[in-house]
């Protein structure tokens, strides 16, 4: 049996309080993670920018912009000043008089695009957060472990330290005993 297997099936045991055949793989993995002593935080790497496609990008940039602040007030003097051409300084010759018809098609298109570009940065950001809270649940369920098992080890010291305290706390005891015997012998005489 390896020290791996071994570990598991203990630690399973011990830390779970049921069988290794009934942890769930990530519980499985980080047992194994334990006995072969080496850092979760290595095993599992963060996805990054360079693994998103030209789509995904230009989406996440799309959310970017049109969630700022920057975009709200551009967009109001573009609002105003669409209204202002065609009601104040163009009247009669207006390309888009005052109901603004054009502008509200510009804008219905706009929205119908610009919101399935923004849910899908939202997905993919959605699926990030939960692929990182799994990593911190592994992290922080093997960091609690391991303050176990610390926990155990201390324990176990502390134990060892008692036990040899009261083993030369009896052979001084014993000695005192045998020092006031001789004692009593020697008065005797």
């Amino acid at each position: 049996m390896t020290t791996v297997t071994h570990s598991l099936k203990d630690g399973a045991e011990r830390w779970f309080g049921r069988p290794a055949e009934s942890l769930l793989p990530r519980e499985r993995r980080i047992l194994e993670l334990i006995g072969l002593r080496r850092p979760i935080s290595s095993e599992l790497k963060p996805h990054g920018p360079e693994a998103l496609g030209l789509g995904d990008r230009l989406a996440d940039r799309i959310a970017e912009i049109g969630g700022s602040w920057a975009f709200i007030v551009s967009f109001l003097v573009f609002l105003f000043a669409w209204s202002l051409v065609n009601t104040v300084i163009l009247r009669s010759d207006a390309f888009d008089p005052y109901p603004y018809i054009f502008l509200n098609l510009v804008l219905s298109m706009l929205a119908a695009i610009q919101a399935p570009i923004i849910m899908m940065s939202q997905n993919r950001a959605a699926a990030r957060d939960r692929r990182e809270a799994s990593r911190d649940y592994e992290v922080n369920l093997k960091a609690e472990i391991e303050i176990m098992a610390l926990h155990d080890k201390l324990d176990h010291l502390k134990d060892l330290e008692i036990s040899d305290t009261k083993r030369l706390l009896a052979e001084i005891i014993d000695r005192l005993e045998r020092i006031e015997g001789r004692g009593a012998e020697d008065a005797m005489r």
